[in-house]
């Protein structure tokens, strides 16, 4: 609602400005933006990936007035959502100034609000408060108390002005107060204890708050939303059943998905424009780097009720970017090409972002990282080069001693090649017979990107058991498969 600033309570009168509750509001600014053909990437800007699922059910909650809350693993965008609320507020709201619970000045509730009007009528002042302060929220822990989102009484301030307890001017608001006519936001909500998520219910249901059982009752206007874990949110006893009741819309969040879609949104927010050296990450390595968050959430060895959050792939494309970068810097070159050396050298991005079952912790979470970018390597590679171990009968494509034979066969001459991420080019990597031609066939790669694609077809004749591959400080070595069993072996 664009209005002229006044600047009293008389001029808003003069202007013709109408009080409207906080979810009338949003509401009208959603119909606004839908009759006027705005997108979901205009109401949503940078949401990518819930178009047809999340944000529809979202807009139904704030067309229905609803509060709601937004169940899902974490990394699945859910702060993002709520904090993006304040886009369907008005640009500017006006306010007694003064009144600390951002009073409607023609329906003051605080006793310093109606004190204002009664005192100074039609002159007593008026600020207008930006869309960006009327949203709050609070991350529920343990030790939150009541004090803390609802208020308490204050008996310094008591003492001090020789006030009653009974006076409502000692009484000292909390968060949720001070957010009257905004919108107020709960994180992990079942981690508010049960005494403290019974402080909520009066304000879900009749819109109000009272402290200490005070007897003067303060009607709030505020939009609750909450965001928690499906686990948690439905697990017996983390949430009390009134309060779950009182919640009128559940939306459940998810993961991307598409693999275009979690590569736009990894692009969308990892840093990869650097400024020291331009690196260009190969598209086969995008897919790998998603790939590895895809095989994460359906390894055996990591918690899924935890999730793996898309932080996961932004963090391990910024590393690996960062990898290729410091080697571009140490070399004295001003470009690089990312590659899959790289990849594994940002293990550090995937250790410390998923939780482990009791098998992976006996495992380590080395090994695991190594296992997951392992898989993610394997499915790329099947994706774009023939399956090694797939019949002549079945498909038209060349048998693995076909495709690859020339390839196995020079590493079983003895021949080996050593792979580091710090060093400029692999020495003989363009030479191994059949290596490039078959890349070319397959993978049709840039010729910049032409050494990181063969090292591809490497790491993918390992994870198919083809190649052997020794890692040590010095780097991997991929050499033939049998005599690196027996060397095992023999070891």
């Amino acid at each position: 609602m664009d209005t002229p600033r006044a600047r009293s309570l008389g001029e808003l009168k003069r202007l013709g400005w109408t009080s409207r509750g906080v979810r009338d509001e949003m509401r009208a600014n959603l119909v606004e933006m839908l009759r006027a053909g705005k997108t979901e990437r205009d109401r949503w800007p940078g949401i990518l990936g819930y178009e047809k699922t999340v944000l529809p059910r979202i807009e139904n909650a704030i067309l229905s007035r609803h509060d709601f809350i937004l169940l899902g693993l974490r990394g699945q965008a859910k702060t993002r959502l709520l904090r993006m609320l304040v886009n369907f507020l008005d640009p500017f709201l006006p306010a007694l100034e003064g009144a600390e619970l951002n009073d409607d000045p023609f329906h003051p509730i605080s006793r310093r609000g109606r004190d204002m009007v009664k005192e100074a009528g039609d002159d007593a002042p008026v600020q207008w408060i930006p869309r960006e302060e009327r949203y709050r929220e609070k991350l529920a822990t343990p030790d939150v108390t009541i004090a803390d989102l609802l208020g308490d009484i204050d008996p310094i301030k008591a003492a001090a002005r020789r006030l009653s307890l009974a006076d409502e001017d000692v009484l000292h608001f909390g968060i949720i107060p001070r957010t009257n006519r905004g919108i107020f936001a709960i994180n992990e909500l079942p981690d508010l204890s049960p005494r403290i998520q019974v402080g909520l219910l009066n304000i879900l249901e009749e819109r109000d708050v009272q402290l200490r059982g005070h007897p003067v009752r303060f009607p709030l206007d505020v939009l609750l939303v909450f965001s928690a874990n499906p686990e948690d949110y439905t697990n017996r006893g983390s949430i009390i059943t009134p309060l779950r009741d009182r919640i009128s819309s559940q939306v459940l969040t998810h993961y991307p998905p598409t693999l275009d879609v979690a590569k736009a949104i990894t692009d969308q927010e990892a840093w990869t424009n650097r400024p020291a050296a331009d690196v260009r990450v190969p598209p086969f390595l995008r897919e790998i780097v998603e790939e590895t968050a895809i095989r994460a959430r359906a390894s055996e060895f990591v918690d899924q009720n935890s999730g793996v959050s898309v932080r996961l792939t932004i963090s391990l494309l910024e590393n690996v970017v960062s990898n290729a970068e410091r080697r571009a810097l140490r070399l004295g070159e001003t470009k690089a090409v990312a590659r899959l050396s790289d990849l594994f050298a940002a293990e550090s991005a995937v250790t410390g972002k998923i939780e482990l079952v009791f098998e992976g912790e006996r495992e380590g979470p080395a090994a695991i990282a190594d296992r997951i970018l392992g898989e993610g390597v394997l499915a790329v590679f099947r994706r774009h080069f023939p399956e090694p171990y797939t019949s002549a009968r079945k498909t038209k494509e060349p048998q693995a001693p076909d495709a690859y034979k020339p390839i196995v066969d020079w590493f079983a001459k003895g021949n080996a090649v050593l792979v580091h991420d710090e060093h400029a080019e692999i020495a003989g990597l363009l030479d191994i017979p059949g290596l490039k031609d078959l890349v070319k066939e397959h993978l049709k790669p840039k010729k910049e990107d032409l050494p990181a694609a063969c090292e591809l077809v490497l790491e993918g004749l390992h994870r198919s058991s083809l190649l052997a591959k020794d890692a040590s400080p010095d780097g991997a070595t991929y050499g033939d498969m049998l005599k690196g069993m027996f060397r095992d072996f023999e070891g």
